[in-house]
């Protein structure tokens, strides 16, 4: 996946001129909010924590305080984003779902679908660091039931590798006995099997499972499953078919209707824009015969709009 991001490091990378052009912008009456945003998202998200460090060294102030000085709603929260280390991001993004009234399991259900195994691992251990709990324990505290069960199962990023080819059939036959032959869902064998096989395994289980059902793996759990369960499994599935096709998915559900979900935008350009962006653009055009390009123009404005329309990197009308 190396290099299908939009965003990449720039080239002759002056960390104290960065910092010096960041503080210029915020000083004196006004803030230049394009400048900002410009020479954030021509940099990568390595070469921003050393502008981070830069500022700190020359000006003795903490550059994401000055920025949400500045800064005000959806444009403050994309740009100070971009300024987090992605793991860091990630650990604060589950924190803020977990803590306060509600969890936000949009926010669990797409993190520990879609990263990878060493990833989650390193957000467990930074989670810990930041916040003194366990990620692990924080996430059974506020859900329950085969939900949480799957949920515990992702946390230990523990997912197999590589293809076991004598389980293949075996595999769809105990999701076909656990699913549509039965009368009532035998959830574990869901979980068990789509929460620790690879996704390379996984997509031949799927191939396996509507040749002997006539049903693709999505219809059988949206039949026999409900509520968040149902959307994890939903998200882990759709994440061992491809993740870009799954975040392309993501933000056309954030704008599609009435009103903008911009927190899932928001998360879903900061942390791909350097992955997978030009991968989800093309998913994008492919799914919903529109660009993701004219999707964002469309459904937000001024600095904002300029800034995700950046991260998108082009338009594929």
């Amino acid at each position: 996946m190396a290099g299908r991001g939009t965003v990449k490091a720039s080239g002759n990378f002056n960390p104290n001129a960065d910092a010096e052009a960041l503080q210029k912008a915020m000083k004196g009456l006004g803030t230049d909010e394009e400048a900002i945003l410009k020479l954030v998202i021509a940099r990568s998200n390595a070469q921003r924590q050393e502008i981070k460090a830069a500022y700190k060294t020359l000006f003795g102030k903490d550059l994401i305080k000055d920025l949400r000085g500045e800064l005000t709603g959806k444009f403050e929260d994309l740009i100070v984003g971009l300024m987090t280390a992605p793991i860091a991001y990630d650990a604060e993004s589950l924190h803020k779902a977990i803590k306060g009234a509600g969890t936000k399991d949009k926010v669990l259900v797409e993190i520990l679908a879609s990263r990878k195994p060493q990833q989650v691992k390193d957000i467990v251990a930074l989670y810990k660091k930041e916040y003194g709990h366990n990620l692990e324990d924080d996430v059974c505290h506020d859900t329950s039931g085969h939900y949480k069960r799957l949920l515990v199962i992702l946390l230990q990023a523990s997912r197999q590798t590589g293809l076991q080819q004598e389980l293949i059939e075996a595999d769809a036959q105990a999701l076909f006995k656990a699913g549509e032959q039965k009368f009532g869902t035998d959830e574990d064998t869901f979980i068990t099997i789509l929460g620790n096989r690879s996704n390379e395994h996984l997509r031949k289980v799927f191939d396996a499972y509507m040749k002997l059902s006539g049903f693709e793996m999505e219809e059988s759990i949206k039949r026999e499953t409900s509520g968040h369960l149902r959307e994890l499994l939903l998200a882990v599935v759709k994440c061992a078919r491809g993740v870009p096709m799954y975040f392309a998915e993501t933000l056309y559900n954030s704008m599609k209707g009435l009103g903008t979900d911009d927190d899932t935008l928001i998360r879903v350009m900061v942390t791909r824009s350097e992955v997978d962006m030009l991968d989800i653009r093309a998913e994008y055009r492919r799914m919903f015969a529109g660009s993701l390009h004219a999707a964002i123009t469309g459904d937000t404005s001024g600095h904002y709009r300029n800034a995700l329309l950046l991260l998108c990197g082009g338009n594929d009308a």
